[in-house]
Order: C-alpha cells, then sequence, then structure tokens
C-alpha cells in the first residue's frame, strides 16, 4: 500500500520471523501502528509421527506459505529437514508434479484450500477432517481427529493389505498349478477337486482374517 516501515517496525518484524512467526502488520492514517507476530504451535505428536514415516523409508517433505523463517522454526521442531516456504497453492502442486517426473509415488497432507490442487494431484492425497471442505473433497483419505500420527499407520496398513492380496493370490495360483496337470493326467478324482477347491478359498479367507 506504498506505506513505509518506519526502523522500529522492521526490528519487529525481523525478531518475529527470526523467532520462527508470521509477522502481520498493522497500519492506519497511512501510518504502521502495529506489528503483531503469529506462530503455529506444532503438534506434540507431530515429530513422533515423522520418525514413523522415517522408518517406513519414506522421503518427508513440508511445503508451507509461511516465512523461510518460520518454515524452519516448524520444520526443525517436527524433524522435518526438506522445506520450500512460501509456497503459493501453484508451486506446491508443480512441486508434486516434479516429485512425480522424478519418477517418485507422491502422498500429499494438507488441510487447507491452498492445499487442494496439489492434494488432487498427488497419487495419494490425504486430507485431515478438521481441515476445510475443499481439501477434504480433493484427498483420497481423510483422517478422523486431525491426528497426524494417523500417516504412517495408514500408510502400513495399505502396504500390508497389499501384501495380503498377493499372498492370497500365490495361494489360489497355487493349488491350480498343483491340481491342473493331476486333472489333464485324469487322476483327478471329483472328491479330490472339490475338496481342493475348499481348501484354497479357506486358505484366502483365514489369510485375510489374519
Amino acid at each position: 500500500y506504498g506505506i513505509p516501515l518506519p526502523g522500529e517496525a522492521l526490528a519487529a518484524i525481523e525478531g518475529i520471523e527470526a523467532s520462527g512467526g508470521t509477522a502481520v502488520v498493522a497500519a492506519a492514517d497511512a501510518r504502521i501502528v502495529g506489528v503483531l507476530g503469529i506462530a503455529d504451535t506444532v503438534k506434540p505428536n507431530a515429530p513422533r509421527a515423522v520418525e514413523a514415516l522415517g522408518r517406513l523409508g519414506l522421503r518427508v517433505v513440508m511445503m508451507t506459505g509461511d516465512n523461510e523463517h518460520a518454515a524452519r522454526a516448524v520444520g526443525a521442531a517436527a524433524g522435518i529437514a526438506e522445506i520450500h516456504a512460501a509456497a503459493r497453492p501453484e508451486d506446491k502442486l508443480e512441486l508434486v508434479r516434479r516429485l512425480q517426473g522424478e519418477g517418485h509415488r507422491v502422498a500429499m497432507v494438507g488441510d487447507g484450500v491452498n492445499d487442494s490442487p496439489a492434494l488432487a494431484r498427488a497419487d495419494v492425497g490425504i486430507a485431515m477432517s478438521t481441515g476445510a471442505d475443499a481439501a477434504i473433497e480433493a484427498g483420497d483419505i481423510t483422517l478422523l481427529h486431525g491426528d497426524v500420527s494417523r500417516i504412517a499407520e495408514a500408510i502400513a496398513i495399505a502396504r500390508s493389505t497389499l501384501a495380503t492380496i498377493r499372498q492370497n493370490l500365490v495361494w489360489a495360483f497355487g493349488y491350480n498349478v498343483v491340481m491342473i496337470p493331476v486333472a489333464a493326467a485324469g487322476l483327478l478324482n471329483p472328491i479330490l477337486a472339490g475338496g481342493a477347491m475348499a481348501l484354497s478359498s479357506l486358505s484366502v479367507m483365514a489369510n485375510s482374517l489374519r
């Protein structure tokens, strides 16, 4: 708005940003009347959530619209080394596209309207139930209670589910691989065939329940 910032205001802004906050300047009658400091509170379970994702072999990247100092402070508190600050919605979308272009599968976690384009573009969009409706609509998964520790849990469940599906395919095809040559040789008793079919179904069901 073309209002000059006096030295006192500039010093306040620098102090707020250096401590990891975001500065908001208030003016009245074309004169600076105050500088406010706003800071995000890192959730207590955020460092554990980031550590759990690392144990799963995942690369954790933080994107935020906050300034560089605030982003670094939050990243340090949460244990995230790779940070992209001052990111607009189009910047977040572009980063997801770039990571995908490098051959990565990307899961995007967000809760705001500004996250919606990136959530929709990611291979898996994970929204928080406490976030904006637009983010929830754009995501593939919605985590209840906004609990970030559930991110690693959701990925672990998904991996376990996929592993179980693969095991079930091995069981199902295994019975057929064994029984088809026996049947082709004319040695397959109908009772044996029925038993093999039942055992195949029982194996798949028992493995899934496990």
